[in-house]
């Protein structure tokens, strides 16, 4: 079982990570993630001696900017790459063996207690990571804790937390997400919903919480499952909510109606590259209590303009979902999905061996009908089984030579989008009408007469392994 600490060992000795001190927490630590990770294989970053904050309070990025990384986290081989490391986690996804979380009476986590009076958010080192955002961030890498009050089970979500004061933080929840529907039971009674946000966050937990789950399904069940042993959680002295025993850092307390009490929230560079939702009342969270660690880290992902890509981890995660959602139709012969890097979600490449007509188009429209599949899209494109769906050079080639853009481009509309989407209008903003449409592109060959298709003259398999070995030293 492994905790973010035991993580950052892992990645020290995968040779990955790199020491920053005396950096900024006012743009400067923004700034360096962003050009470090434009390199290529980028290190990740553990930011000490922050600037008006004590030696040892840290903020962590770059976690998972590496697919190496990303597979060190989820306990998978560093060797995997593209389509086989979406294999593997699919494999993960497949087996429905879920662990609940187990109640510990002492953890790390409480080493340090503050409660009412005593709550200051400001005593962490929250960036401001973007010049034109509104304020400084303390939840982006995090995972936000609810409780359904009707069955009970426990959600658990990535969502921006921006600080507004010692004790008061606001909280950013897409339309349609789980959190927002939990909270709204909730003020729909006219009560408080009770939430806990961890802002030093465990590299499994952070992955499974940017998860489209069912609903119903705890991530808590499934990282146990991932993880192979039940994650190890708290009772929330002011909630009851189950708090992860090795988190760095928590906050504990309760979101009032949004007519009781809102606060501007934004604007935030998003994961874009736009700052598209701009500004508007947003819900708040009354801190009641905040946990840390000695010495705590603060997990922290600033969201980049197209590339470099802020994580793999979720990118993985969304292709197999998509992956399995296909399958799960009975559509076959699906060799590979991938989200573009600069794209992600925007750009949904799917891969197949074609076997009969519209077996391609099917694929696609399937993955427009489902819950990861469907949200926040623009672009699916359909490949077929000797393009490698995570080589975008590939794609593009396969776009420019075997799609027909009269006959092989079909736009769907009515799909479900965000107040994230840069390309809503400002009309449909304005009425709260989060709809967009998407793209079709099937650079499959034509089916029909695919067999008669010019031949691709290329270096088979084979062969060019044979003179990768032959030759490595050519290919360092």
């Amino acid at each position: 079982m492994q905790n973010l600490r035991t993580f950052l060992s892992g990645v020290e000795k995968l040779g990955e990570l790199k020491i920053v001190r005396q950096a900024d927490w006012n743009l400067e630590i923004g700034a360096i993630t962003e050009i470090s990770g434009s390199d290529p294989n980028p290190p990740a970053l553990l930011f000490d001696e922050i600037k008006d904050y004590p030696a040892g309070y840290r903020i962590f990025t770059n976690m998972f900017q590496t697919q190496s990384r990303t597979a060190l986290a989820l306990g998978l081989s560093t060797e995997l790459r593209g389509v086989p490391l979406v294999q593997a986690v699919r494999e993960m996804l497949h087996v429905s063996s879920p662990l609940p979380p187990v109640i510990r009476k002492d953890a790390p986590v409480q080493e340090n207690l503050f409660l009412e009076k005593e709550v200051n958010v400001l005593r962490f080192p929250a960036p401001w990571l973007h010049r034109q955002d509104g304020g400084r961030y303390l939840g982006t890498a995090d995972a936000v804790i609810t409780a359904d009050p009707d069955a009970g089970w426990v959600n658990l979500a990535t969502a921006r937390v921006q600080i507004l004061g010692e004790n008061r933080v606001s909280l950013y929840i897409s339309p349609g997400k789980q959190t927002r529907l939990i909270a709204q039971k909730y003020w729909e009674q006219g009560k408080s919903c009770p939430v806990a946000v961890v802002c030093g966050i465990d590299p499994v937990l952070f992955a499974v919480s940017g998860l489209g789950l069912p609903w119903g399904v705890s991530e808590y069940d499934f990282a146990g499952q991932i993880q192979k042993a039940p994650v190890e959680v708290i009772k929330g002295v002011t909630t009851g909510l189950p708090i992860p025993a090795s988190a760095e850092i928590v906050l504990e307390g309760e979101i009032p109606p949004p007519d009781v009490e809102a606060e501007i929230e934004g604007p935030f560079g998003e994961w874009t590259g736009y700052y598209a939702s701009g500004t508007r009342p947003a819900p708040v969270i009354r801190v009641k209590a905040v946990y840390h660690r000695n010495d705590p880290i603060l997990t922290v992902m600033p969201d980049f303009k197209c590339y470099p890509l802020s994580s793999y981890v979720h990118l993985i995660f969304s292709a197999a979902q998509v992956w399995n959602e296909i399958e799960q139709c009975g559509v076959t012969d699906i060799t590979g999905v991938w989200l573009a890097e600069w794209g992600l979600r925007f750009f949904i490449v799917i891969a197949l061996k074609q076997r009969y007509g519209g077996h391609a188009r099917q694929a696609a429209h399937i993955t427009l009908g489902a819950r990861e599949g469907g949200y926040l899209g623009r672009f699916v494109v359909l490949v077929d089984d000797d393009i490698d769906p995570s080589n975008m050079a590939d794609v593009l080639w396969a776009v420019s030579s075997r799609c027909d853009p009269q006959t092989s481009i079909e736009i769907v509309t009515g799909c479900w989008s965000s107040p994230l989407d840069p390309r809503l209008p400002p009309f449909k903003r304005a009425a709260g009408d989060f709809v967009n449409s998407r793209a079709i592109i099937d650079a499959c060959r034509p089916f029909s007469w695919r067999n008669e298709f010019p031949k691709v003259h290329s270096i088979d398999p084979e062969f060019r392994r044979q003179m990768r070995e032959k030759w490595a030293n050519v290919f360092k």
